[in-house]
């Protein structure tokens, strides 16, 4: 068993079975199969996703929109601004 995303658990066969349901474009394959949505964030299977597309006979794949955060973000982070802001409002 081929491991295309490990932050999600999808295998090259799902992906395989994505495609023939008619999912041919990476953005419809991170929503049905939620590749590049883990942790990694697309870091780890992005590639793998477009080199399965283009074996598959696509001819066109655009890489994906990377959204906000990039990175993953510590929820203590988050957590410090909230404060901050609540803190700014009771003035």
């Amino acid at each position: 068993m081929k491991i295309v995303c490990r932050c999600e658990d999808v295998t090259y066969d799902d992906v395989l079975d994505a495609i023939k349901k008619g999912y041919t474009d990476i953005e419809e394959l991170k929503r049905y199969l939620r590749c590049s949505m883990g942790t990694c964030q697309g870091r780890g299977c992005n590639r793998l996703l477009r080199q399965i597309l283009l074996e598959q006979g696509v001819k066109e794949v655009p890489f994906t929109k990377n959204r906000p955060p990039v990175k993953p973000v510590s929820f203590f982070l988050l957590e410090d601004e909230v404060e901050e802001r609540e803190g700014d409002e009771n003035e």
